[in-house]
């Protein structure tokens, strides 16, 4: 149960309006807002929450593309054919074998370190 308030959808769509005509319309925020009858304060607040969903957002973003970069493909199903635990062939051709038990962290900077070489 959220005790939270419920965001006002309507509200937050107009202030991402208000705040790129802002951006587009060449003049100081403390113009604009004067112009519009708009309490800077107001301008600001709104300005940094939609700035901040807005990264959220990206961040969960990324998080999911990360989580799809790593594919698996099963290299033998007979018993003890690996001594690896995983064998990840990559896009490049190079093999990674992951041994039984190792720790999500590591094997999630190792996936990371590598996604980094191919830049």
């Amino acid at each position: 149960m959220s005790y939270g308030k419920k965001p006002d959808i309507g509200k937050r769509r107009l202030w991402q309006r208000i705040v790129r005509e802002a951006a587009r319309s060449g003049l100081s925020i403390r113009e604009f807002c004067r112009q519009r009858r708009i309490k800077e304060s107001c301008f600001y607040w709104w300005q940094r929450r939609l700035h901040e969903q807005r990264s959220r957002v990206r961040r969960r973003s990324a998080q999911v593309r990360q989580s799809e970069t790593a594919r698996f493909a099963l290299v033998s199903d007979e018993p003890g054919a690996l001594a690896a635990g995983i064998e990840l062939v990559l896009s490049n051709g190079r093999r990674l074998r992951i041994s039984q038990g190792v720790d999500e962290a590591t094997l999630r900077t190792v996936l990371a370190s590598l996604e980094a070489e191919s830049c």
